[in-house]
């Protein structure tokens, strides 16, 4: 058993290990969990007792094949929470990262499946991420940036790259919304702003927003 702050880092550095694949620096990690270098050291060491990690100095953390394990299970039961938070209590997406983080500490193995087969095994949750099966895998999926689609292109909204509530709140002031068709109309060479056509409606979004939206692309 291991404890909800020892978890939170354990998840933390699965996500910094995407970035900084030969190790995750204690800057890094203190600055994802807003905290000074000192604790983020001092944890480190315990999650190396207990074989969750494994840290050299000047090489960064990485974790160890339990440490995997655990951070895993953490997110898995993170994005079980938000898809029974927006489609049975009917929260906003914007709303429930907050709430998914104290319920993903909950122990309770046979509650994360229960839930998992009450929600008929949901392979993404709210935002697109994907949820991991109870054996660890996660789907592969071939999206990509929409900044990343030529113009002309159509692709299906699967996700975002930028979580916070502010953005989110965005997407819904403009109808941006997970399955929405969205076609590339226009680049504008200057700003590499983007004007879109989103059910029938045309509109311009920033080169900003264009790197936080995941689309999967539509065979021409």
């Amino acid at each position: 058993m291991f404890s909800l702050s020892e978890e939170n880092y354990l998840k933390a550095i699965f996500h910094l290990e995407k970035k900084y694949s030969g190790g995750v620096s204690t800057n890094a990690l203190a600055e994802e969990m807003e905290t000074k270098a000192s604790s983020v050291t001092d944890m480190v060491k315990k999650l190396s007792d207990k074989k969750l990690v494994k840290y050299r100095k000047y090489q960064g953390v990485t974790l160890s094949e339990q440490g995997r394990e655990t951070a895993i299970e953490v997110i898995r039961k993170h994005r079980l929470w938000e898809v029974f938070l927006v489609e049975k209590l009917n929260f906003s997406w914007d709303e429930v990262h907050d709430i998914a983080e104290q319920l993903e500490h909950i122990k309770s193995e046979k509650l994360t499946e229960e839930l998992d087969n009450f929600l008929g095994h949901p392979k993404r949750d709210p935002h697109g991420d994907p949820i991991p099966d109870a054996a660890g895998n996660f789907r592969i999926s071939n999206k990509i940036l929409l900044a990343d689609l030529k113009e002309g292109d159509v692709g299906i909204c699967v996700g975002v790259k930028d979580s916070s509530t502010e953005f989110l709140r965005y997407l819904d002031k403009n109808d941006i919304a997970l399955g929405k068709s969205i076609r590339v109309i226009n680049r504008e060479e200057y700003d590499q702003s983007l004007l879109i056509e989103i059910n029938e409606r045309d509109f311009r979004i920033s080169k900003s927003v264009s790197h936080n939206l995941y689309v999967k692309p539509l065979e021409a």
